[in-house]
């Protein structure tokens, strides 16, 4: 079986689902080269949760719309695609005791955001997975590698959330590319492309720009799940690496060589 790739994919502001943009294109082609998973485990940033990893357990997930201020369209936006109880119970064993199903969540616009564009049909199960906030960032990192082992599973690991989030200097920085940001861009891609894992999980006390860009950090640490289950022979490639003020897009694929080379 074909192991499948493990990704992290920037999904920005809901309004990506709704505007003719080049990072929603890219999610779109990017779709139609992957191949096709049995079920996606996606981690969202928009999922906290603090000394327990919450799973999404039932049949059938509904849509959320956790956000306000948007044109109806989003609103009416859905993304019906099957859970997967199976995969939720496997996922579980593997997280060990810190795991809860939950058959009552839905799926997060940090899931359907990203999975709509990829995979508009809707018709591969998905799982959504929280992120355990208690969890320092290497805590992150290796529960992505005790995920691993479902990429040879047929399972796709989608980490959904940005590298720089920070809504708060987002508005007073939009159309801008600080020097912050900037910086930080550069030292993350970086540490993705050269194996710096030790530079990805944790920050030093004085960086400002890590400070500014990881925030609250729920978006920054769904990337270190698709890192943790990265594997020796894995190429990586970077896309949609756009910055715009205090908010980037910058998204990452693990996997097959011939895969990466496209991107």
């Amino acid at each position: 079986m074909t192991r499948q790739p493990a990704l992290f994919v920037g999904h920005g502001s809901p309004m990506t689902m709704i505007t003719d943009n080049p990072e929603r294109a890219a999610m779109e082609e990017l779709g139609r080269r992957l191949p096709r998973p049995d079920a996606i485990l996606a981690v969202t940033a928009h999922w906290e949760t603090r000394g327990e990893t919450r799973l999404t357990s039932g049949t059938g997930p509904h849509t959320v719309h956790d956000f306000r201020g948007f044109p109806q369209a989003l609103f009416d936006m859905h993304y019906p695609a099957p859970g997967s109880p199976d995969l939720a119970r496997r996922v579980a064993a593997l997280i060990g005791s810190t795991a809860v199903l939950d058959d009552a969540h839905g799926f997060d616009h940090g899931v359907w955001g990203t999975l709509l564009p990829m995979f508009p049909a809707a018709d591969i199960p998905v799982v959504a997975m929280s992120v355990d906030m208690a969890l320092g960032g290497e805590g992150h990192r290796r529960m992505g590698e005790r995920l691993a082992p479902l990429r040879d599973e047929n399972v796709l690991i989608l980490g959904s959330g940005n590298v720089i989030h920070n809504l708060a200097l987002w508005h007073e920085s939009r159309g801008t590319q600080p020097d912050w940001a900037l910086d930080f861009r550069l030292r993350t891609n970086v540490a993705l492309l050269e194996r710096q894992d030790e530079a990805l999980v944790g920050f030093e006390p004085g960086d400002r720009a890590a400070a500014a860009a990881v925030n609250s950090g729920e978006h920054y640490v769904p990337l270190l799940y698709p890192l943790g289950s990265r594997q020796a022979d894995d190429a990586v490639a970077l896309f949609n690496d756009t910055l715009d003020g205090a908010l980037s897009m910058t998204s990452v694929l693990w996997g097959d060589a011939s895969l990466v080379a496209g991107l």
